[in-house]
């Protein structure tokens, strides 16, 4: 519930920043957030690229087990 209520005043001072009447942060919000986006982006993309790297590692993985326990079962019949 605090969450909510502390949620809800950050709001509403973003709010009365960005408004002509209130503090008039308007141009310098647009101006932080047209420099962090392409930021935002590089650090998005690094996050993707690592997730990427580590399903096509875990999908070897997978395979390199259901090889194993493949051969394991054939020995097994075998014996």
């Amino acid at each position: 519930m605090i969450a909510i209520i502390c949620g809800l005043i950050l709001i509403a001072f973003c709010v009365f920043a960005a408004l002509p009447g209130g503090l008039a942060w308007g141009q310098e919000m647009i101006n932080v957030l047209k420099g962090g986006g392409p930021i935002l982006a590089a650090f998005v993309g690094l996050i993707a690229m690592f997730i990427g790297f580590a399903d096509i590692k875990d999908k070897n993985e997978a395979k390199r087990e259901e090889a194993e326990a493949k051969k394991a079962e054939e020995a097994s019949k075998k014996a």
